[in-house]
């Protein structure tokens, strides 16, 4: 078996697509030899490569180059999950954790269970457990954050919670938790359709809310789903700033 028809073989095991990670882990059950050579990994991505530049076997399938699909894997058509309030949330969690591993920061989800075009949400995230920053009260609430984005270098701290706002109900709890990294240099972010921005905006307003308001920023999801399909172009927007990264 080549090393093509080894990582065709993984991807059939997962559904049709998969990340890397998910590869470099279960190729050697196909191709026993895949790790013998040094910078094994490189090779294994090179081949897919060049499949994928002549439009043969493979694609990418989102932000970046950590996620692969076989050439006809159908990926969620985002018109079709926004009909369901449960697949949207999931979604713009995997959305929101692509972009943070294309910007190279360390992502962490509450929901590594969910999942986003066929993918478990653990499966995307760099890390599987909350470091361990700060008091265990605050850990607690911040593992239930929906996403964080953490600084690659040095000492991992927060530099973005990022709360999905589906539903009006579901605002308090995710600006109690946010609240709980205020003594933190991080920005929160509230993503939330765009029928609701008028009510979480208003709701920034009253106190405790009203005296940090300037660390919370809200988006619809239009807007988060534009950066993410090109962020070359957003790449002045301040969800992507990477000044308080490093």
């Amino acid at each position: 078996m080549t090393k093509v028809e080894a990582i065709k073989k993984v991807l059939e095991d997962h559904n049709g697509i998969a990340t890397w990670r998910i590869i470099y882990d279960e190729v050697e059950k196909y191709y026993p030899n895949a790790k013998q050579m040094q910078n094994w990994d490189a090779g294994l991505r090179g081949v897919a490569y060049r499949e994928i530049s002549a439009n043969k076997s493979f694609k990418r399938v989102g932000l970046g180059d950590g996620i692969i699909a076989l050439l006809d894997y159908k990926e969620e058509k985002i018109d079709e999950v926004k009909q369901d309030t449960i697949k949207m949330h999931s979604f713009m969690e995997g959305v929101c954790l692509e972009i943070g591993n294309f910007l190279k920061l360390k992502t962490f989800t509450a929901d590594p269970n969910a999942k986003y075009n066929n993918l478990l949400l653990s499966e995307l995230t760099t890390l599987q457990n909350i470091p361990q920053f700060t008091y265990p009260e605050i850990l607690d609430a911040s593992k239930r954050i929906d996403v964080l984005w953490f600084n690659q270098k040095g000492f991992q701290f927060p530099k973005r919670a990022i709360e999905i706002v589906d539903s009006i109900n579901t605002l308090e709890g995710a600006l109690k938790r946010s609240l709980q990294l205020l003594e933190f240099n991080l920005s929160f972010y509230i993503l939330c359709k765009n029928e609701h921005l008028k009510k979480v905006e208003k709701e920034l307003n009253f106190e405790p809310y009203i005296r940090i308001k300037n660390r919370y920023k809200v988006y619809d999801y239009e807007s988060v789903l534009n950066i993410y399909n090109n962020p070359i172009a957003h790449s002045n927007d301040e969800f992507l700033s990477t000044q308080a990264y490093f």
